[in-house]
């Protein structure tokens, strides 16, 4: 082969080492800044991604705080544009291609992560939650799920408040976005904010849904006596990785909104069937997603029992370290979702797992050994009887949020103190 040749085969495996290497950084902007709303963001480092998106950890110049910026690209045009507006309340516009578009959400930075890094914290170091302690973090994700099941947009108290505020945010975003666009226009522009202030100041007094109005219509069709659309809302991906730690190690926050839908939700056709259960394969994490959305059948009502048999999983996973369908697939070597669909799950110390292998004869030693394990993992029978409640394949038999709450309160006041004294949820 001639010289010639070979230097061109060179100069191409170069440049394709030079292509990947730059892919490889294409996270990261040229210019470790980022402005957004008219605002200035160092990116300091990756904290996590997922199929769209990245959650980078950042830093305003001046300002100490440190906050997460979720990175949600929208390959797929308006409709994944939606998808994501769905996580955050943000003003669309027509401006540039749609189907290059990217929402970035702002969100505080939590340093102690979330209960999923806590769970491999303990696998790690052969350790477990004090159930006292677990039990009142548990508690606190309950209150927080009840502010969304319970979620009302019409006649709520101080609504009149809440709606200006949520608008006036959303004009402010609006406002920094022109200016950074149109500084060739300030005197227009700022008329047109007074204009968009008077409007917010003529506002009727209802609260601001969670989501766009158009949004909740088209998935619940059930108006209220007086035409409103007002839904409550179901999370339907309640996880340990959804279930950030606040600094004080006591404050559950519910982060990841994009799977949230309103509740309830009649399915009274098969196509919308269909629909439900494609967004649950896409949106709700397989071995926390409740039977109901596995096989979603015309006729029927998804409703906010989705999000108690996902708690149920959730404290499940805090006591044994992954999912109920999760450890009885694996110890069975059977279908994750025929497990959740036949609630085929149990604890540890309900049986020797080794019964449940085959007719392989068990050594005495061996049998020690799991009962060693079974009473190390050992979880009181009132902690038990909580995820029972949640696990219920049918959905009506299970708690509702308010029900749940209560008996996790009487729990608690009946679970010994911790080591270290008790735990101060304020």
């Amino acid at each position: 082969m001639s010289q010639p040749s070979l230097t061109t085969q060179f100069s191409h495996y170069v440049l394709d080492t030079i292509w990947q290497l730059s892919q490889c950084c294409s996270c990261f902007p040229s210019n470790p800044s980022l402005r957004i709303n008219g605002r200035s963001f160092k990116i300091l480092r990756l904290l996590g991604e997922g199929g769209f998106s990245y959650v980078y950890l950042v830093q305003s110049p001046g300002d100490p705080t440190l906050c997460a910026l979720k990175k949600i690209r929208c390959p797929f045009g308006q409709e994944s544009v939606t998808q994501a507006l769905k996580e955050v309340e943000a003003v669309e516009s027509d401006r540039g291609d749609e189907g290059n578009k990217t929402v970035y959400i702002l969100l505080p930075y939590y340093r102690r992560g979330n209960l999923q890094d806590a769970i491999n914290a303990n696998l790690v170091n052969h350790a477990k939650f004090p159930e006292r302690r677990l039990m009142i973090l548990f508690l606190g994700v309950c209150r927080a799920l009840k502010a969304m099941h319970q979620y009302r947009s019409k006649g709520s108290p101080g609504g009149a408040s809440s709606r200006k505020k949520a608008k006036k945010v959303r004009l402010e975003a609006a406002e920094a976005d022109r200016d950074a666009e149109q500084e060739a226009t300030a005197a227009n522009t700022s008329r047109r904010r007074q204009r968009d202030r008077d409007a917010v100041d003529e506002e009727d007094t209802e609260q601001e849904p969670l989501m766009d109005t158009s949004l909740a219509a088209a998935e619940n069709n059930t108006p209220d006596a007086d035409g409103q659309y007002t839904p409550s809302y179901a999370h339907r991906d309640i996880k340990p990785a959804n279930i950030m730690i606040a600094d004080s190690g006591t404050q559950p926050i519910l982060m990841d909104l994009g799977s949230l839908a309103p509740s309830p939700t009649p399915i009274t056709s098969r196509a919308l069937a269909l629909q439900v259960q494609d967004q649950a394969a896409e949106h709700s994490t397989m071995p926390y997603r409740a039977p109901e959305l596995f096989d979603v059948k015309t006729g029927t009502t998804v409703d906010t029992k989705v999000d108690i048999w996902s708690l149920g999983c959730t404290l499940y996973a805090c006591l044994i370290g992954k999912s109920p369908f999760e450890a009885r697939s694996e110890e069975t070597g059977g279908s994750l979702s025929l497990c959740v669909l036949g609630g085929d799950w149990r604890f540890p110390d309900e049986g020797p797992a080794e019964a449940k292998r085959g007719k392989q004869r068990v050594s005495d030693s061996d049998e020690a050994e799991a009962q060693a394990r079974r009473k190390e993992e050992g979880v009181s029978e009132g902690v038990k009887e909580v995820v029972r409640a949640c696990l219920r394949v049918e959905a009506a038999e299970r708690p509702d949020i308010d029900q749940l709450a209560a008996m996790v309160e009487a729990l608690i006041t009946r679970l010994p103190e911790d080591e270290g004294g008790a735990v101060d949820m304020e």
